[in-house]
């Protein structure tokens, strides 16, 4: 579905992304794993035309994303809940899923506000609520809702739970895995390693703004140098 080969991009004269290379399949879960500043994000906004590629290429389902614009890549299905959640602060919250909806790809059974709420029930008894004045869990739900809303056939979370109550998380990746089971292909970045092992079929270790390492959750496991070099842990 996704296929990220030799990627290359700059912040002006500073190169973030020396040869990004990995693929994803239909279906599949997959994480972009590393420290801090390693390229993970740059990857995503590349990926999502918000960053520019200098080189390299982004196959989304045989179709070339490089060159395109952001809202034309986002209408191909791709669909991101940014780092940060971006919740637009003046709409409520009812709005702030409205005003995504579209099913550019004309989906059968096309997410509609109905399977937010039973996705995340507490959202529900929001619907009026600013944007600026829901909790951060609330939000962050909400952000994945209004990704779903434009009906994507990849869903890219970038830092999924980051800064949420162990609660909230365990809401978050119960969602994340019922998504899943409903056959959306997922990618994501997050820190909590033991709940990205349980949902995700591939992982990828990023390093200095490429792929050091690629495996199965499993190969991740029993790997604990490469934990501890690449992770710290």
């Amino acid at each position: 579905m996704l296929k990220v080969t030799g990627l290359t991009a700059h912040y002006g004269t500073s190169q973030a992304l020396f040869g990004m290379d990995f693929s994803l399949e239909a279906g599949q879960v997959g994480t972009l794993l590393g420290r801090n500043g390693m390229g993970k994000t740059t990857t995503i906004n590349t990926i999502m035309g918000i960053v520019k590629a200098t080189g390299g290429s982004i196959a989304f389902e045989g179709e070339e994303l490089v060159g395109r614009d952001s809202y034309r890549i986002a209408n191909l299905g791709l669909g991101l809940v940014p780092e940060g959640r971006q919740i637009f602060p003046n709409l409520s919250m009812m709005e702030n899923l409205v005003a995504t909806a579209s099913n550019h790809l004309g989906l059968a059974d096309p997410w509609t506000i109905d399977r937010v709420f039973t996705l995340f029930p507490e959202l529900e008894a929001r619907t009026g609520s600013m944007g600026n004045l829901l909790s951060g869990g609330e939000q962050q739900m909400l952000a994945i809702g209004r990704a779903l809303m434009t009906n994507p056939r990849l869903l890219i979370l970038d830092e999924a739970t980051e800064g949420l109550a162990p609660l909230v998380r365990q809401k978050i990746w119960a969602a994340l895995t019922e998504i899943r089971k409903q056959g959306m292909s997922i990618l994501v970045v997050d820190k909590n390693l033991s709940d990205l092992l349980r949902i995700a079929d591939r992982h990828f270790i990023v390093q200095r703004g490429q792929v050091e390492w690629a495996g199965t959750g499993v190969q991740l496991q029993a790997d604990a140098e490469v934990r501890q070099r690449y992770l710290g842990f």
